[in-house]
């Protein structure tokens, strides 16, 4: 991440190390580098996107990937046990799709 933006002359790069390692000490490794990814691809809104973020910033963003892996693996938990709740309009939107089931014009015209 360094290497993508500009550090300060000022900038102390090993307490800025200190600052991320202990930030980001108990994150999973896939969260971090997305979070990574999105601070070099300018996907966050945080912050000045000339710099390097804070650790803060960083650790922030962590947890929102944490959070997005979390609830993708809890939806494809329940799609799997078939407990789901229906998705808006799926079933019908399926059957519409397929031909299946009767057309809107059908149902008004009773």
């Amino acid at each position: 991440m360094f290497s993508c933006f500009p550090q300060s002359a000022l900038t102390d790069v090993e307490m800025q190390m200190r600052g991320y390692l202990g930030a980001v000490r108990d994150a999973e490794l896939g969260d971090l580098q997305a979070a990574i990814q999105r601070f070099v691809r300018g996907e966050v809104k945080a912050g000045n996107a000339q710099f390097c973020p804070s650790s803060a910033q960083l650790c922030i963003e962590v947890r929102e990937r944490r959070v997005m892996r979390e609830l993708i693996a809890r939806r494809a938990a329940s799609q799997v046990l078939g407990s789901s709740p229906p998705h808006s309009g799926g079933e019908v939107a399926r059957r519409s799709r397929d031909g299946e089931g009767d057309t809107l014009r059908d149902v008004i015209a009773g």
